[in-house]
């Protein structure tokens, strides 16, 4: 199962990444997750790495090189990836949990991010899943990523929605996205701080035909780890995560769109 986690700059995407690939691991599932986002640099110390794999994109030559594969039928070479395909420099490994970057900006004036949106996109196409593996998608934040093509190959996507009206209406328009790739579209309320609060919410996506599976409480221990930049840990957060993740795995977890 390949799912997409995504949402609005700051909802917490890569804290719902984390969460649901620690207790996806702690239940003996071989986990994929996937740094698709070419901005944020530290989601491999949220799971518990010291350093960030080497980039997907140098294992082709570079951004560089790929510009120019880019117009060509396949820019990976192998019609299908095994995630034992990965050389362990670019997806290191930690107790099941395994971790592959696409890709980041480095530096002004190199150019756009559509380079890193290709190989993405040609990635999770190729790569191929067993039964006990599990591929958790870190998306950039907003929509570009539906433009690019790269949740097609997808199985799923798990909005991640704040308690703000851009994150609301953010979700509206991911659901007409998605729905447009044919894609189911689950979310997850995130920073929650009163059952009211979570219930408004909840209102206002069922307005918008979003169906809701989870809600993640405001957690200081989620913030503290991340400002001290170590390993999440495991609280009340955890604990709702693994009620969202037994969802997900109950028959793929996915209704009608």
């Amino acid at each position: 199962m390949k799912i997409s986690i995504c949402g609005k700059g700051g909802s917490g995407k890569s804290t719902l990444v984390t969460l649901l690939a620690n207790e996806a691991q702690a239940r003996g599932l071989k986990v994929l997750v996937v740094d698709s986002d070419e901005s944020n640099s530290g989601l491999f110390r949220m799971l518990g790495f010291e350093k960030p794999p080497i980039p997907l994109m140098e294992l082709l030559g570079g951004k560089k090189e790929l510009k120019q594969k880019m117009n060509r039928p396949n820019v990976l070479a192998a019609e299908q990836i095994d995630i034992s395909d990965i050389p362990p420099l670019y997806a290191p490994a930690k107790d099941g949990l395994i971790l592959v970057s696409i890709g980041k900006i480095l530096q002004a004036l190199e150019g756009c991010a559509c380079p890193m949106g290709v190989l993405s996109r040609e990635f999770l196409k190729k790569l191929r899943l067993n039964r006990n593996e599990i591929a958790l998608v870190d998306m950039e934040a907003g929509v570009e990523h539906f433009g690019r093509g790269v949740d097609a190959s997808l199985d799923g996507i798990l909005l991640v929605v704040e308690p703000s009206l851009e994150s609301i209406t953010l979700a509206e328009r991911v659901k007409g996205l998605a729905a447009g790739m044919e894609k189911k579209v689950r979310a997850v309320l995130n920073k929650i701080t009163s059952d009211a609060l979570a219930s408004k919410l909840e209102d206002e996506l069922r307005r918008r035909n979003i169906v809701v599976v989870g809600a993640i409480p405001y957690d200081p221990e989620i913030f503290e780890a991340c400002l001290e930049g170590r390993a999440l840990g495991r609280g009340e957060a955890a604990v709702q995560v693994g009620k969202i993740l037994d969802l997900l795995l109950q028959e793929r977890g996915w209704g009608a769109i």
